[in-house]
């Protein structure tokens, strides 16, 4: 993960498709989307057994959890290991949104290798960044 969070990108169409959803394997789609539907204030459009989406408020595309059989975590820190993909965050106060996410269930590792970004990982395994908004 980078320390620094992207821009956000300029207005306009410059591609011919647009990303219709994020979808997150895991083993348990209702409770990892409980788990982000808290953290981020979603609601969620769909739940099922398989399945879950939950809606972005500002009109963006929605998260969607999808349940794999046999789902194990990514295991970016061990010395082998690397990660899948990561989502990054704004939030108003550091410190206040990582015992929030703590709190709905997140972990915090050992590793942190930003200064400014803070890694935790959700109840699933995935690592996602809090990066304050500066």
């Amino acid at each position: 993960m980078s320390d620094v969070v992207a821009e956000q990108p300029p207005q306009g169409d410059t591609g011919f498709a647009r990303l219709a959803m994020v979808t997150i394997d895991c083993a348990d789609p209702i409770a990892l989307a409980s788990f982000y539907g808290e953290l981020l204030g979603w609601e969620t459009r769909h739940v099922d057994e398989h399945f879950a989406i939950l809606d972005n408020p500002e009109g963006g595309s929605p998260l969607g959890f999808g349940r794999v059989t046999g789902y194990r975590p990514e295991p970016w820190t061990e010395p082998d290991g690397s990660k899948h993909f990561h989502l990054d965050f704004y939030v108003d106060d550091l410190e206040e949104s990582t015992a929030k996410a703590l709190a709905l269930g997140a972990t915090e590792p050992d590793y942190q290798h930003g200064r400014t970004l803070k890694v935790l990982i959700d109840p699933a395994g995935h690592p996602f960044g809090l990066a304050p908004l500066e």
